[in-house]
């Protein structure tokens, strides 16, 4: 097995396709994670977490993800700000 590597969600389900495939064609599981260089623990997880997408469908979760997380930003901006011309107008400053 190789060092630590990220790897994108694209790559991660191409390798489960792959695994899959290699299971199907009577592999073992331990031969499947030594070709594609995970440990087991990596493998059930990326099944837990991608396991049935397409790579398409990876890129736009990414995209969904990615848009969540700036329109929190937004919104906890937008709560400080609140926050902060309540207590101006309350004279609290």
């Amino acid at each position: 097995m190789t060092n630590r590597r990220r790897r994108k969600p694209e790559q991660i389900v191409k390798l489960l396709q792959e695994g899959e495939a290699m299971l199907v064609a009577r592999k073992t599981l331990p031969e499947v994670l030594q070709k594609l260089e995970v440990k087991e623990s990596t493998w059930l997880r990326w099944k837990k977490q991608y396991g049935g997408m397409k790579s398409d469908e990876v890129k736009r979760l990414r995209e969904l993800e990615l848009e969540n997380r700036r329109l929190k930003e937004m919104l906890a901006e937008a709560e400080l700000d609140k926050r902060i011309l309540k207590e101006a107008i309350e004279g609290n400053y």
